[in-house]
């Protein structure tokens, strides 16, 4: 197994297995409030701040779909999957984790509440690591030299 597979792999496991352990605490019971945040638990039946959430049962196969969509896509650029495989296989992780929730759960189990200063919308550990995926993407990217033209 080359180097580039076994970091995507070993990525998209960890953030899948993390975040699914961090979920299960929630959904054994656990809530705290604080404060600043609050440690409860929802389900989101819809993607970021409940969008789409009409769709209902039809958003996990949309999502199921789009993701292995954009999978098959990333095997036929080998060069910017080997380029990205860190953060592709955080993303992915996250990404499934999420769906497989919405499989298991009927929604996305979320649970940090921030409702200091203002409320804002509930989310997860799942949520955050899509968010540092694509930071470090747009990092790499704006970091490479770029090509006389």
């Amino acid at each position: 197994m080359n180097r580039t597979v076994l970091t995507l792999l070993v990525s998209l496991c960890t953030i899948f297995i993390v975040d699914q352990f961090i979920k299960n605490i929630f959904l054994e019971g656990f809530r705290w409030r604080g404060e600043y945040f609050s440690l409860i638990l929802t389900y989101n039946k819809g993607v970021a701040f409940s969008m789409l959430s009409f769709l209902d049962e039809y958003l996990k196969y949309i999502q199921l779909f789009l993701v292995s969509g954009l999978g098959v896509y990333l095997l036929s650029e080998r060069a910017l999957l080997h380029k990205y495989a860190l953060p592709i296989g955080i993303i992915a992780g996250a990404a499934f984790s999420n769906i497989y929730d919405r499989f298991l759960h009927g929604g996305v189990v979320d649970y940090f509440f921030w409702h200091y200063g203002f409320e804002f919308a509930v989310f997860n550990f799942a949520d955050v690591m899509i968010d540092l995926g694509v930071v470090i993407i747009l990092w790499r990217s704006w970091r490479e030299p770029k090509c006389a033209q």
